[in-house]
């Protein structure tokens, strides 16, 4: 195949740790089975604000148009928080989601059967099993509306504004039906259409597309009922299916169903091959630099990345094996057990990579 070109954002944070990580985990795969791999860097974030002014430079967005996959490492800071909205890290965030068209955010959450005494769930709970793919909508909804500040009887208000098209809708709902037809057919749409105008658009509209998928389930669920059932039944679920601020809430939530939110992956598609592949959590600038977060979200984000944009199955099976295994090996602190040696961030690193080499042989 053609040489796998690859973009490389660290960010903030943590961002560089982990994705050093990643990347040593993909120079592996390459080398075993003899692909090209052609790595360039960009900044984003306050990397970016720091160097260049602003958190997403037309400079990088062309970097990454370029490449065939992004892999993002994490972004922010508190020393950015006073910033104006445009220029703090996250607008840098929101910007390449939409300058690249990846309005499709898949975040899986699957619990390892060695990961079970760390889910806050009792064992009768996710002995049921845990694997859920959240499918939400990344460029639309009330991160992307109006907003601003004015005066409502004379005190000082602000608003943010919560709007979708039918197309927005259509095309997310076609990406959560598909996916599901690979899985167990079954899609959980995840509203709030008691109160919001723009969840009743949603419904409209996913019932629709559904038609076109007589073999996949569809039911509905308001948003607060499946926060609730995340944590009382989660083997109910299938494809989460949901819009940009419920989407980010719930993942977030099933992250801990699995034992951390240092365990899930994510890949952020369009209409295309290009894709950006990030860990859901953030930068947590507090542990930064020590040497203890940690890297399997980015090294999973890796195993996506290889599966939705390079179309490379079989090495994406081996990252993820090989990352499972790093659990007997050892751990990061977010997963501290007394039964496991304690690893740093690079030892885990080297222990999929290693792993991953034999694996792939």
């Amino acid at each position: 195949m053609s040489a796998l070109k690859v973009c490389v954002l660290a960010g903030d944070g943590v961002g560089p740790e982990i994705t050093a990580e990643a990347v040593k985990v993909l120079k592996a795969v390459c080398a075993v089975r003899k692909h090209e791999l052609v790595l360039t860097e960009g900044l984003i974030g306050g990397a970016a604000v720091d160097a260049e002014g602003i958190p997403l430079s037309p400079a990088t967005v062309e970097k990454c148009r370029a490449a065939g996959a992004v892999l993002l490492g994490a972004v922010g800071g508190p020393q950015y928080d006073s910033l104006p909205s445009n220029l703090r890290p996250e607008a840098g965030l929101l910007s390449i989601r939409t300058k690249l068209g990846l309005f499709a955010n898949l975040r899986p959450a699957k619990i390892f059967s060695v990961l079970k005494e760390t889910s806050p769930l009792k064992n009768s709970i996710i002995d049921n099993g845990v694997d859920i793919l959240v499918v939400r909508e990344l460029t639309g909804g009330i991160y992307f509306g109006e907003k601003g500040t004015t005066e409502v009887d004379g005190e000082p208000s602000a608003y943010d504004v919560m709007m979708y098209s039918e197309y927005e809708v259509e095309r997310i709902a076609k990406v959560a039906f598909e996916a599901a037809r690979k899985r167990n057919h079954k899609v959980t749409c995840v509203d709030k259409a008691n109160v919001l105008e723009s969840s009743k658009l949603w419904r409209r509209v996913v019932t629709r597309v559904a038609d076109n998928y007589p073999e996949v389930e569809l039911c509905y669920m308001y948003v607060d009922n499946a926060a609730m059932q995340l944590l009382r039944n989660p083997s109910q679920f299938d494809v989460l299916l949901t819009e940009n601020m419920f989407g980010d809430i719930l993942s977030d939530e099933a992250s801990m169903l699995v034992g951390s939110i240092g365990m899930l992956p994510s890949a952020s598609t369009g209409h295309g091959t290009l894709g950006l592949y990030e860990p859901i959590h953030g930068s947590a600038p507090d542990i930064a630099g020590q040497g203890i977060v940690n890297p399997l979200a980015t090294i999973l984000s890796v195993a996506m990345m290889l599966r939705y944009s390079f179309g490379m199955e079989d090495e994406a099976s081996a990252v993820e094996k090989a990352a499972e295994e790093s659990l007997n090996y050892g751990r990061t602190p977010d997963l501290a057990n007394p039964a496991y040696s304690s690893k740093s961030t690079a030892e885990i690193g080297d222990f999929v990579t290693a792993r991953v080499s034999e694996i792939l042989k």
